[in-house]
């Protein structure tokens, strides 16, 4: 189960919605070993694609040498979805390589009436998918 507070959660969702059309992208860090997301970490798309996200490879660089500074790893590893529901493509399956992130999932496809998106949350390791339940709390 993914235990976030309302506060990242919104983060990620307004990330998602003001990177629309295209797809968002970004990390959530944690203390390492906690399985607490904590700081929120926008990342650029550096593909600028509604479908199809990519981490800018010197981002990805200077994000790594950050969390072993801060002893922090990626609890959460998050992209949106703008055209399709919000569940892992075989691309997004293939790039998982963070066996104990959580992978949440925004779809925007309705992001210009803001109305009702989904946030999901899915484990990824060796190519199968688990869905997990997301509790949202006001704090930790």
């Amino acid at each position: 189960m993914l235990t976030i507070t309302q506060a990242l959660r919104d983060e990620i969702v307004a990330h998602a919605r003001k990177d629309h059309p295209d797809e968002a992208c970004g990390v959530v860090a944690g203390p390492a070993g906690t399985d607490r997301p904590e700081r929120f970490v926008p990342m650029l798309n550096a593909a600028r694609s509604p479908t199809f996200y990519e981490f800018d490879s010197s981002d990805l660089l200077k994000l790594y040498r950050d969390l072993d500074d801060r002893d922090e790893e990626p609890v959460v590893i998050y992209h949106s979805h703008t055209a399709t529901e919000a569940y892992p493509s075989r691309t997004d399956i293939s790039y998982a390589n963070e066996p104990g992130a959580h992978y949440v999932l925004v779809s925007t496809a309705d992001a210009d009436d803001a109305g009702p998106f989904q946030f999901r949350s899915f484990r990824i390791v060796d190519g199968e998918v688990t869905e997990e339940d997301v509790q949202v709390v006001q704090a930790y």
